[in-house]
């Protein structure tokens, strides 16, 4: 049962300013801090001070502090009434809830704002999905970016019980017969921006390495098997990794090829009706608790795509990197393994087109993922501007931290609005068009998205000093951002690559008789 809280007045609160009896009102509630100012992290000089002890400290609180701190049940107890006359302005955040600061919302959230791609039915699928998953993963995201422990079961099959695995792989006849977000959308009608929904509420509630420790691998690796997998093979994989019984990695890069998928040396050597494959992988997302391995070998008709189960002759082992183990990023070696010949993906020696068609969702992944993070850092960077007192003033005051907010602005909303033309495309095209069409235009996107990310990062920890390079408090998703915003630059293909990809595309398509 909850404590009658009382009202009291500003005089009555003021008489509470001194050691052993102090007490403070942050956004008209009154807290007595006496026997907590010992325990307070600051030391307890600082709730003593004249400008806090028996004083409003509304403004003193969130120059230092997240609203979140104040909602902690440890804290949240210390509340022992509220001001008289005085009404609550920061209210604790709804689930679902869309955020009111500037261009923390994609335009056609906006209320006001008009957008061609989507209909009012998007928009019940996204409010369902933001709650859904702030109230279901955000708890689990923060954990496990902490402790680098996978995502537990338990979460998993939350996902799958809504479908959201499935509904992680787009469009297609996998999501026949499934009820998607409890019936919110008919598989018929989803389309890949639902899917773009999906992917970007989950990126407002994730760190980039709990983004793929959420099972990215499957979402990189069982397309080969939807798309190229025989029907033994896809009834024996698909049910149970949307289950979230089995899960799947791609296993592709190597220390030896990095982007160079062509000089891969992981072989596949034909005995009978079975491939012996040897060699080894590296940064695998989610190989350390991967069941099936989707790899790219060496044979003796060229580059050859193979569904490896775990078995003998397989092993993992972890990866540090610059995000947290959640991720599950492994090295993988294979050590003569026998597999079925019918574990083939696609044709023997065309394993190339398998990849390289399906390079095109995951980097259109990473955009969706890496432009919902941007924008947050927008409204993480505007929230804090506008309250950052700074020479008396707010840092909204000062022409740099405006010129910088403006970029972060512009780079976002630049972004966003070329990733949703991309995404219409996808969505009015068949998957051969899509390979045929967009492999130039999406790593261009990706380029862009992954530099602006990093740039934004930069921007980003100077308008939050040293607590955007702080692991906890005010800053933390800052520190969290431009720490792992590098992630989108290398995975799903170096950006470098991206963009000389995308420039020699079109200079395939340019005519013969184009002449200045």
């Amino acid at each position: 049962m909850s404590k009658e809280l009382k009202e009291y007045t500003l005089e009555e609160v003021a008489k509470h300013n001194k050691e052993g009896d102090v007490w403070v009102i942050i956004d008209a509630k009154v807290y007595d801090l006496s026997r907590f100012a010992r325990l307070h992290p600051g030391g307890p000089n600082v709730l003593y001070a004249e400008s806090v002890a028996g004083k409003d400290a509304t403004q003193a609180f969130f120059g230092l502090h997240r609203h979140e701190v104040l909602l902690r049940p440890q804290y949240a107890r210390l509340q022992v009434g509220t001001v008289v006359g005085q009404k609550e302005r920061i209210a604790a955040p709804v689930p679902g809830e869309l955020s009111k600061v500037p261009y923390a919302e994609q335009s056609w959230l906006t209320q006001g704002y008009f957008n061609p791609y989507y209909t009012e039915k998007h928009r019940k699928f996204q409010r369902s999905v933001r709650e859904f998953f702030e109230t279901v993963v955000k708890p689990e995201s923060d954990k496990c970016e902490a402790s680098g422990k996978r995502i537990s079961q338990e979460v998993v099959d939350k996902l799958a019980e809504k479908n959201i695995i499935a509904m992680r792989l787009g469009p297609g006849k996998h999501l026949q017969g499934r009820t998607l977000m409890d019936g919110l959308v008919k598989p018929e009608e989803f389309d890949f921006f639902y899917e773009g929904i999906v992917h970007a509420e989950l990126a407002r509630v994730s760190s980039r390495a709990v983004i793929d420790g959420l099972l990215a691998g499957l979402v990189i690796g069982l397309p080969p098997v939807l798309n190229y997998g025989s029907k033994e093979l896809y009834n024996e994989v698909v049910d149970d990794t949307f289950a979230g019984k089995k899960f799947v990695a791609l296993a592709i890069t190597e220390a030896f090829a990095g982007s160079d998928v062509g000089g891969l040396q992981t072989t596949a050597v034909r005995d009978g009706d079975h491939w012996v494959i040897t060699g080894t992988k590296k940064w695998i997302t989610n190989g350390t608790f991967a069941d099936y391995f989707t790899t790219g070998c060496k044979t003796d008709d060229g580059f050859t795509v193979i569904l490896i189960p775990r078995g003998p002759g397989v092993d993992t082992s972890q990866i540090k990197t610059a995000y947290s183990s959640v991720a599950g990023t492994a090295y993988v070696t294979f050590d003569k393994v026998r597999v079925p010949v019918g574990n083939t993906l696609g044709p023997i020696g065309k394993g190339m087109s398998v990849i390289l068609s399906n390079f095109n969702h995951e980097r259109w992944m990473v955009c969706c993922t890496a432009i919902s993070s941007q924008r947050l850092v927008v409204e993480e960077c505007l929230r804090w501007a506008t309250q950052r007192i700074v020479f008396g003033k707010p840092l909204t005051n000062l022409a740099v931290i405006r010129a910088k907010l403006a970029k972060m602005i512009s780079r976002v909303e630049a972004g966003q609005n070329w990733l949703e033309v991309i995404t219409y495309q996808m969505s009015n095209m068949s998957y051969a068009e899509q390979a045929d069409k967009l492999a130039g235009p999406i790593g261009l996107l990706k380029q862009y998205i992954s530099r602006s990310g990093r740039e934004t990062a930069e921007d980003a920890v100077q308008i939050f000093g040293g607590r955007g390079l702080t692991t906890t408090g005010m800053g933390k998703f800052i520190e969290n951002f431009h720490r792992t915003s590098g992630f989108d630059a290398i995975l799903a293909g170096a950006e470098d690559v991206l963009g000389d990809l995308g420039v020699r595309q079109a200079l395939k398509k340019m005519p013969r008789n184009a002449r200045l």
